[in-house]
């Protein structure tokens, strides 16, 4: 009895550990996502109250054309904007692990640095510098007699905005690039230098291939970060309401649902299915990255 006693403590043990950790993460991350689903099966009327609708309110999402302006918005932002950071962020991360570049740990605080600037402060700082009447934008313009593009008119805002968020993220995703490229053995080095490989075979027969788990995981953070796209938009509005409307991305268009329509039932919907969305997308990339590996 007393070892079968022992042992029933033994296994309560590791439950001691992971219990706060179970009761924190139920409460932030379950508990939204379950009240969410149960909101999204619901309709709010004017006449009659809240009822039950079941999935009409996911019809609805699937036949929106708010939703899927929205949703081709950030894809684009996504197929256009992402690729480019990330190759930037590699280019710099390489750069810098060649041991070439003098003074390569300033170089690394100071494309880092940006990622210390709160998203709401640097877009704020952006959209002065992109004005036309009021930002550098309209020094240059009155300085030179120039007549530059508005960054802030409708063709140029998706732009402008995936220029703040590359200026952002740059210096993150380098972070993670170079770290993993400081955890390849130096003798892989040697190795090719023996074998008269130059610095781009290098580059290409090692340090990629050993990266890449550090390529998949920087994508899927920025497919992530691009379907969540909310700060930059949000704040941009104020300063470009012509160019950015209240359903510009899907996140901007669920948070307008539902604080400024009152349409709290619709708005999880739209934002469940934007979570399954990016889920999915997430998912594919994952598992496509594993494979070639």
């Amino acid at each position: 009895m007393a070892e079968l006693a022992v042992r029933r403590r033994r296994s309560w043990t590791g439950w001691r550990f992971v219990g706060p950790f179970m009761v924190v993460f139920a409460l932030v991350f379950l508990a939204p996502i379950a009240y969410s689903i149960y909101l999204s099966l619901f309709k709010t009327r004017l006449i009659g109250g809240t009822s039950f609708v079941g999935l009409d309110n996911y019809q609805q999402a699937l036949t929106d054309p708010s939703f899927w302006s929205s949703l081709g918005r950030v894809s684009l932002f996504l197929v256009v904007q992402v690729p480019i950071m990330l190759f930037i962020a590699l280019l710099v991360a390489l750069a810098i692990d060649s041991g070439r570049l003098h003074g390569s740990s300033f170089f690394r605080v100071t494309i880092f640095l940006p990622y210390a600037v709160p998203a709401v402060v640097a877009a704020l700082m952006w959209g002065f510098m992109y004005g036309s009447q009021f930002g550098l934008l309209a020094s240059i313009n009155d300085q030179f007699g120039w007549s530059l593009p508005d960054l802030l008119s409708p063709s140029w805002i998706l732009a402008s905005i995936g220029n703040i968020n590359t200026w952002e993220f740059t210096g993150y995703n380098m972070l993670i690039f170079y770290s993993a490229l400081r955890t390849i053995p130096g003798s892989l080095y040697e190795s090719a230098e023996i074998d008269g490989a130059g610095e781009f075979r290098k580059i290409t027969a090692i340090k990629l291939p050993a990266i890449r788990g550090a390529l998949v995981v920087a994508t899927i953070f920025s497919i992530i970060g691009s379907f969540q796209l909310f700060n930059e938009p949000s704040i941009l509005q104020q300063l470009a309401p012509n160019a950015i409307t209240t359903d510009f991305t899907p996140n901007l268009y669920a948070y307008n649902l539902s604080f400024s329509g009152q349409q709290y039932n619709y708005s999880a919907t739209v934002a469940i299915v934007m979570g399954i969305i990016t889920m999915v997308i997430a998912y594919v990339v994952q598992l496509r990255g594993t494979k070639e590996r």
